[in-house]
């Protein structure tokens, strides 16, 4: 084992223990969770009615338990339950016998081994982070050199509907005194239009929306409703246009009176770059389920930092044990100005032992424990895949 100076600092110190050897994987086991969501959440890709994730549970040579978890997404990731569990158990067989805190290395053996899979490779990154971050004594946040300097504040999330409706739906999330509301979008341009002024009407001025139309608009339609919607008190627009028509983004942006947010079509830290070269947008919202991760989910902070771009951390349908690891990557970086964090608190019930808190107002608490800080209670839930 290499030694460490004595003369750096003690966190420091902490972090560079994963360099010097760690235990060793030993046992993945890979659970199927499925909770009933309150109400239908809607988007322009389709009705949601239930939460179908991939929980993982790792298991070290010393007694160290890494928990992670992924929601596959079909329409943008293009993984099912079924698949992130069958392909888990490949991932898990290939990762047995690495070190715990090998991250990296962990990364190239599941890219080898099979292309693409983000979702399901998000939830043993996640597993391998909290080992390594117990190892280090820290809480996650700290082991990746992050500070609890500032209040993660998360929207709260409108689904698509009539205009009405969606109008009703942002007054009752006002009235539970969340501080911004995210709107989706990407219907028709002209009934999108319809569905803000619906809402600005309900709820004033003052509070500010996001909207996200969820890649629902051509190029021209886009920059029409954007032009529309200008004057509306608006943060940013999420992937107006088609993900493959990435190459019309910046034509989108430069018309655009509204800071335009890459997701669907910035993935990963590969995709980051592509955007950033083309000038495409002011700002993306980093998934875990989509960049396979915290580790590449750093890289795009990264670049983002560098090319002067804002981050917003967001998600799919996941529950607080993922959660906990996405509020944890928001306190890496001052480029993270927004949070998209709402999801858990659309579920029917919680399973998940400590993590993140709720309070009022959308702050999010994130825990000072060592590691991650979450853990999922399986009572009920028995493996559908072990290795090891």
């Amino acid at each position: 084992m290499r030694s460490i100076p004595n003369s750096i600092g003690e966190g420091s110190r902490k972090r560079a223990l994963f360099l010097c050897g760690m235990p060793l994987l030993v046992r993945f086991e890979l659970f199927a969770l499925r909770i009933p969501l309150k109400a239908p959440f809607i988007t322009s890709l389709g009705a949601l009615h239930e939460v179908e994730s991939v929980i993982l549970r790792a298991t070290a040579e010393d007694g160290s338990v890494g928990w992670g978890e992924c929601n596959p997404f079909w329409p943008i990731n293009g993984e099912t339950q079924e698949t992130g569990l069958a392909v888990g158990k490949h991932l898990a067989n290939a990762l047995i016998g690495l070190e715990a805190g090998a991250i990296e290395d962990a990364h190239a053996v599941m890219d080898r081994l099979i292309f693409g899979n983000s979702s399901i490779k998000s939830a043993f990154d996640i597993a391998l982070h909290d080992i390594a971050a117990q190892q280090a004594g820290l809480p996650l946040y700290r082991f990746l050199g992050g500070s609890a300097n500032r209040a993660l504040i998360t929207d709260y999330t409108v689904s698509l509907g009539t205009p009405d409706k969606m109008a009703a739906d942002a007054l009752s999330i006002i009235r539970n005194g969340y501080q911004v509301v995210k709107v989706k979008l990407g219907g028709a341009p002209e009934e999108d239009i319809r569905r803000v002024s619906a809402i600005r009407e309900a709820i004033g001025e003052s509070v500010p929306l996001s909207i996200d139309a969820n890649q629902g608009w051509t190029p021209q339609q886009a920059i029409v409703v954007l032009n529309a919607l200008g004057e509306s008190n608006i943060q940013h627009c999420e992937e107006p246009i088609p993900r493959w028509q990435f190459m019309e983004l910046r034509k989108v942006r430069e018309a655009s009176p509204i800071p335009i947010m890459a997701d669907e079509s910035c993935c990963d830290h590969r995709d980051a770059e592509r955007l950033i070269a083309l000038g495409a947008c002011q700002r993306f919202n980093i998934k875990l389920g989509k960049s396979g991760g915290l580790h590449k989910a750093r890289k795009i902070i990264a670049l983002a930092e560098q090319a002067g771009l804002e981050v917003q951390i967001g998600g799919f349908l996941e529950s607080r044990l993922a959660w906990t690891a996405a509020a944890h990557l928001a306190l890496t970086s001052d480029a993270v100005r927004y949070c998209d964090m709402d999801t858990p608190l659309m579920f029917a019930s919680d399973p998940v032992q400590a993590g993140v808190a709720y309070r009022e107002g959308g702050i999010i608490t994130v825990p000072e424990s060592i590691g991650l800080g979450a853990r999922m209670d399986t009572k009920g839930l028995v493996p559908v895949a072990e290795v090891g």
